[in-house]
């Protein structure tokens, strides 16, 4: 199982906090039962959260035309919009809500270049609250393929998702379903795509990233 390179820290962390509390249990004299469940339930802590950094192996349904979902989570948000930061038009936005237990790996929504990245520091308001698309912590990124198109996509941090993590840079090139972050622990993905495709999925859609088409370019 690959783990995402910028995680092993947080890992290792849970995993010193997870031995720091049996062996002071253990400390403790504390009876043979409460020393299993104790330890049961620790395990199962470590290895979900070895679950949750991990960067699983998808099949690639997007392209320089299609448009992939940037993570695994929830369809909340379908309506047009004006994106005021770069794309400075009309846009459709598409969000994707993550909770504890979708992969949190991000990847390339489309196959292009990317034109634009940038990080705000900021608040960490629930994700799925409208005002957390511009006042919570987030990253902007935007990729334009062979044909033109701009995708723009933030990733947002929500009440518990205490660092983003991308890895883009100006001129890099982006390949749909090639890792470019991960959001730690529960946060959310605003896409942005020209107003004339063609939206493939609907709200309340589940959605998994690199395997699900959210919308058409045309």
């Amino acid at each position: 199982m690959k783990i995402d390179k910028n995680s092993y820290g947080s890992i290792a962390l849970v995993y010193l906090i997870c031995a720091s509390v049996f062996l002071f249990i253990i400390l403790l004299k504390a009876p043979l039962w409460l020393r299993i469940a104790v330890a049961v339930l620790l395990v199962a802590i470590c290895i979900w959260q070895t679950a949750f950094f991990r960067v699983p192996r998808r099949s690639p349904a997007g392209d320089s035309r299609n448009v992939s979902s940037v993570a695994d989570g929830k369809v909340v948000i379908i309506e047009k919009v004006f994106e005021p930061e770069y794309l400075k038009q009309d846009c459709i936005q598409i969000s994707v809500y993550m909770n504890f237990f979708d992969v949190h790996a991000n990847f390339w929504p489309v196959t292009g270049d990317v034109t634009y990245h940038k990080y705000y520091p900021g608040k960490h308001f629930l994700a799925f609250k409208p005002k957390a698309s511009e006042e919570n912590e987030h990253t902007c990124t935007c990729i334009r393929t062979e044909d033109g198109h701009d995708v723009f996509f933030k990733q947002l941090a929500g009440t518990f998702a205490r660092r983003i993590v991308n890895y883009a840079k100006f001129e890099d090139n982006a390949v749909s379903g090639k890792q470019c972050g991960i959001i730690k622990f529960g946060s959310r993905i605003d896409m942005y795509v020209p107003l004339d495709s063609r939206i493939i999925v609907k709200l309340g859609d589940k959605v998994r990233a690199c395997e699900t088409i959210l919308a058409e370019l045309q």
